[in-house]
């Protein structure tokens, strides 16, 4: 029978048990006996079940085996990583159910270095469940910094761990475990020291207007280019270039046909961020410079658009100071000085390409760029 809960008349409870016996929470309110026991009772330690390699030393030698062929794996799938990733090109692609068309390098790569990560875990998982101590082990809290003795004790049985893990009396698995860990570090120094890259030798001083792609090794000769304008690709013919106006510029050759889609360069993006370049027709009683006058026609000159301080495209114009602005980093330039640097961090002023016209009155290139655009890098420093 329910009792009347004393602060508040009316109300009738559920009892309650000294022992924590569950109560029903749909009948009132329900009043405990205001307190918990002192210290709870501990429930042990279930009874130790002994597993097969404990009690059979034939399962004991199968489940080594079984963990040094997971090792096995590791192994065998950081060779595999290693051949693949010299054997397969770059360019093969592969298709794969419910991907679709993909990397053939990038997949064998992905699944070889999935064998080996997981053939070390699975191996080393199995052989703490089947072969390493299994048996529970209790230690009653204690202060923070134990005695000498104990300490002692705890070197010592850092001793005693490798005999303990039965590495010492499974040299299979001591041997096949080695190879794994060690095999498995090759696989990360080769990415490293084998996806670099050739090196860009003197690419990075060249541009299109050298005469064409300026890939690692390649050295083109130099050919007159006709100025084009992008994206249109059609060629700019001096009389064109009023004052106050801008034409963003590629060489001949670089883009391809506006119309069909035919032709270009391979890695346009990467020679269209070398070769852009500003066109713009100044006053020439305002430019300063004698040898932007000898480089220009007739007040015509064309300055590369990649900003010397981290590569931005310089893309801002104002007509009436004749300034170049980047709007990244504010780095400005002076186009009557020679696209001196005004403002901003960068540190040097705008290549010049030297241009001229040709019999049918087109700008075209005169001279490749006399220094390499863009930010510094190692081999060009300060110049």
């Amino acid at each position: 029978m329910n009792e009347q809960d004393p602060t508040h008349p009316g109300v009738e409870v559920a009892p309650t048990s000294q022992h924590g016996t569950a109560v029903s929470l749909d009948e009132g309110h329900v009043v405990g006996d205001g307190g918990l026991p002192q210290r709870f009772t501990n429930p042990g330690l279930p009874d130790h079940v002994a597993r097969m390699a404990d009690l059979d030393e034939g399962a004991a030698r199968r489940a080594e085996k079984q963990v040094a062929t997971l090792f096995g794996i590791s192994i065998v799938g950081t060779l595999l990583f290693i051949v693949f990733y010299f054997a397969i090109s770059l360019e093969t692609t592969v298709f794969v159910p419910g991907i679709g068309v993909t990397s053939a390098s990038n997949l064998a790569l992905g699944i070889t270095m999935a064998m080996g990560l997981l053939g070390i875990g699975f191996g080393a998982v199995h052989w703490a469940k089947t072969l390493m101590p299994d048996e529970e082990v209790v230690e009653e809290r204690h202060p923070m910094r134990a005695s000498d003795e104990s300490r002692d004790r705890v070197v010592e049985q850092l001793r005693q761990g490798g005999t303990s893990s039965q590495i010492t009396r499974r040299p299979m698995i001591k041997y096949t475990l080695g190879g794994a860990l060690g095999l498995f570090a090759v696989p990360l120094v080769l990415q490293v020291a084998g996806s670099l890259g050739p090196m860009p030798q003197n690419s990075l001083s060249q541009t299109f207007w050298n005469g064409g792609p300026s890939g690692p090794g390649q050295d083109p000769t130099f050919t007159p280019l006709r100025l084009m304008r992008d994206p249109e690709n059609t060629p700019v013919l001096a009389e064109d270039v009023t004052l106050g106006s801008v034409f963003h510029i590629m060489p001949e050759g670089l883009l391809p046909d506006a119309v069909t889609g035919e032709g270009g360069t391979p890695h346009l993006l990467e020679e269209k961020a070398k070769a852009a370049v500003l066109l713009i027709r100044l006053e020439e009683d305002l430019i300063q410079s004698q040898k932007q006058r000898d480089w220009g026609y007739f007040g015509i000159v064309a300055y590369s658009k990649i900003c010397t301080h981290v590569g931005c495209p310089v893309g801002l114009y104002e007509q009436q100071t004749h300034h170049l602005l980047c709007p990244c980093h504010q780095s400005t330039f002076d186009v009557t000085q020679d696209c001196k640097v005004i403002f901003g961090p960068a540190k040097r002023a705008l290549p010049q390409l030297q241009i001229t016209v040709d019999d049918e009155g087109y700008l075209v290139s005169a001279a490749p760029f006399q220094e390499a655009v863009g930010p510094s890098f190692w081999e060009r420093g300060s110049r």
